[in-house]
C-alpha cells in the first residue's frame, strides 16, 4: 500500500516495527514439515496505518542491530505483546514459567525483552522518535529504570478486555490527558481508548512523567519532556478509527529526514 499522505516520489520516514519470534508450528494450517523452523511475526495494522500515514514500515527482527539501524530509522514502535520479564524491572521471579516463548508466545520472552530495551536506549541516545504500544510503554518505562504493577486488581475500570479487534468502544474506557502534555495536543483533554493489559506503570523511569489516567488512576500515558517520546497503554493500531499515536510517529518521523 502506498503512503496516503505521501506524493510519490518524495522522500518518507522509515518508522521500525517490531515483533516476536515464534515457531512455524504456531500458525494454523501450515504443513507440519516445517514447524520446528521459527518466523518473526508483526501486526499489519502497525505497517497498514503507518503507511496511510506517510511513513515507509520496516519490520524488525532481533537479528537488526539497535546501534546500526538507529543510523537509519526516522521512528521507532515499540508494539504490544507478553509481560516484561520481572528480572529487568525487579519484580517476582515465581511467576516465570519454564517454557520457551517461541512454543508459546505469550510467556515471557528475555530475548525481545532485551532487543528492545537496547532498541529504546539507542534511538533515545539518537534523538529519534519512540512510540510505545501497550507492552511498549512498560518496555519504555523499564529501559530508563522503572518499574511495574504485577497484576492490576479488579476495580473500577476494566482493562483486560475480552473483546475482540477492533474495538468499537463497547468495552473500552476514557483516559484523561494532563495540559500540555504531546498526548493532550493529539487527543484533546480526554479519549475513550481501547484496553487490553493486566499490567501498568508503577514508578516512572528516569525522566518520564504521567500525562494520562485511567478513572482509577492506572497510568495509560507517558512521556519524556524536550523528547519525541510518547508511551500509550492502549492499541491505536487497533481502534476502528485512526489514532493520532500512529500519526504522530510519522509526522515526527518526518521533522528528521
Amino acid at each position: 500500500m502506498s503512503g496516503g499522505n505521501a506524493t510519490p516520489g518524495t522522500i518518507r520516514p522509515m518508522i521500525g516495527i517490531t515483533g516476536r519470534r515464534v515457531r512455524l508450528g504456531l500458525v494454523d494450517g501450515l504443513d507440519k514439515r516445517y514447524g520446528h523452523l521459527l518466523t518473526d511475526t508483526f501486526m499489519s495494522d502497525f505497517s497498514d496505518r503507518i503507511a496511510r500515514a506517510g511513513g515507509i514500515p520496516v519490520n524488525l527482527p532481533y537479528d537488526a542491530e539497535p546501534e546500526a539501524l538507529c543510523h537509519w530509522l526516522a521512528g521507532v514502535v515499540i508494539t504490544g505483546g507478553q509481560d516484561v520479564h520481572p528480572a529487568y524491572w525487579g519484580g517476582d521471579l515465581s511467576v516465570v514459567r519454564d517454557v520457551d516463548p517461541r512454543d508459546n508466545p505469550m510467556v515471557h520472552d528475555p530475548e525481545r525483552d532485551e532487543y528492545e530495551i537496547a532498541l529504546v536506549r539507542a534511538a533515545l541516545a539518537r534523538h529519534i522518535p519512540v512510540l510505545g504500544v501497550c507492552r511498549g510503554l512498560q518496555v519504555l518505562n523499564v529501559a530508563l529504570g522503572g518499574t511495574l504493577i504485577a497484576d492490576l486488581p479488579p476495580g473500577s475500570v476494566g482493562h483486560l478486555s475480552s473483546s475482540p479487534p477492533l474495538t468499537d468502544g463497547a468495552d473500552d474506557h476514557k483516559v484523561t490527558f494532563e495540559p500540555g502534555s504531546i498526548a493532550e495536543s493529539l487527543f484533546g483533554a480526554g479519549a475513550v481508548t481501547n484496553s487490553w493489559h493486566h499490567q501498568a506503570v508503577d514508578r516512572c523511569g528516569t525522566g518520564l512523567v504521567v500525562t494520562g489516567r485511567a478513572a482509577d488512576g492506572v497510568v495509560e500515558a507517558v512521556e519524556l519532556p524536550g523528547a519525541a517520546v510518547l508511551g500509550v497503554q492502549w492499541h491505536p493500531e487497533w481502534m476502528e478509527r485512526d489514532d493520532p499515536a500512529l500519526s504522530w510517529i510519522v509526522a515526527e518521523g518526518n521533522r528528521r529526514i
